[in-house]
């Protein structure tokens, strides 16, 4: 599709494709720009369109994070990798602990889950397994200091 001219109806075009992907589920503004964009319109219409769609309600880049965050905190994906993954989303600067804390309680139970999930926590690993299953954690977006705090918890209760 090439380009398209700016007109009523052009832009009547945008909002129903906005709204269509909304439909489905919650998108930040940068992926309905860059999912509407490639559809052959203009990038300076498809914004004022979302700008009018963000003033209505109807888009907004916090509750996109919200959703997104909950999501991923059901997978187990620790708070370092679902920021990174916002940040590439374009809502990285929205806040998103109320997430973890309405699923896990806090990010160190929801690290606890996961690593109980896939190890035997009566078992304490030698220090190879403990960097294996340190590299498996901070994969999931764990931090090093989180990490840590499990492995003290867990030689402690052995």
């Amino acid at each position: 599709m090439s380009e398209l001219g700016t007109t009523a109806a052009n832009f009547k075009a945008i909002k129903e494709v906005c709204l269509q992907y909304l439909i489905r589920r919650e998108h930040s503004q940068l992926e309905l720009l860059q999912k509407v964009s490639a559809k052959g319109f203009i990038k300076q219409d498809i914004q004022i369109v979302l700008d009018e769609l963000a003033e209505q309600g109807l888009q907004s880049d916090a509750r996109f994070a919200e959703s997104y965050a909950r999501h991923r905190v059901h997978r187990g994906i620790g708070p370092l990798r679902i920021k990174a993954e916002l940040q590439q989303r374009g809502a990285g600067d929205y806040h998103f602990d109320m997430a973890v804390e309405d699923i896990a309680g806090s990010w160190q139970a929801l690290l606890e889950q996961v690593y109980s999930k896939k190890y035997d926590i009566t078992a304490l690993p030698d220090a190879k397994e403990q960097l294996k299953r340190s590299r498996f954690l901070q994969q999931r977006g764990f931090s090093a200091d989180m990490i840590r705090r499990l492995f003290t918890e867990l030689s402690s209760l052995a």
